[in-house]
């Protein structure tokens, strides 16, 4: 079984709710996963916007959630969960950030991309940023599982 992922706000290629909008209530969104490799010892999560008119936005970026996770919690970034190490996305912040593209842009692609990996803890200081976790991860995905949402100023 391949590794998936899901939420249960928005479907694969379907507008993420307000709520999850910086401009909304700027709330994570609720995700589910299944089928992990038996060897996965963490995971990583990243959301980007793929449509953003500098190149590609980080939004979120989270190391170190355990293996034996399946999912992570509505604003789990606000919670005080200490397993968690969240890097600084593009807008400077160590949590999440909603999407917000502007004013007048077609609907962005979101991709929520989750990865299994070989080790139990990524080492890079949060301060690294999205971007530089991610490539660390790379070294590391035994798998990868993508969720792609829209979103709309």
């Amino acid at each position: 079984m391949a590794l998936t992922l899901i939420s249960k706000v928005f479907a694969e290629d379907a507008p993420i709710p307000g709520k999850h909008a910086l401009n909304g209530e700027n709330v994570f969104p609720p995700l589910a996963w299944g089928g992990a490799p038996g060897k996965t010892q963490s995971f990583a999560l990243i959301i980007e916007d793929l449509d953003a008119q500098g190149g590609t936005f980080r939004h979120c970026g989270i190391a170190n959630i355990p293996a034996e996770w399946s999912g992570l919690a509505e604003n789990v970034d606000t919670m005080q969960e200490r397993a968690l190490r969240f890097y600084k996305n593009d807008f400077g912040n160590a949590r999440y950030d909603g999407p917000q593209p502007p004013d007048g842009d077609p609907p962005h692609r979101y991709v929520f991309r989750l990865a299994a990996l070989d080790v139990p803890r990524m080492t890079l200081p949060e301060a690294a940023g999205a971007e530089a976790m991610w490539q660390k991860v790379k070294k590391h995905m035994l798998a990868e599982a993508r969720l792609t949402g829209t979103y709309q100023s």
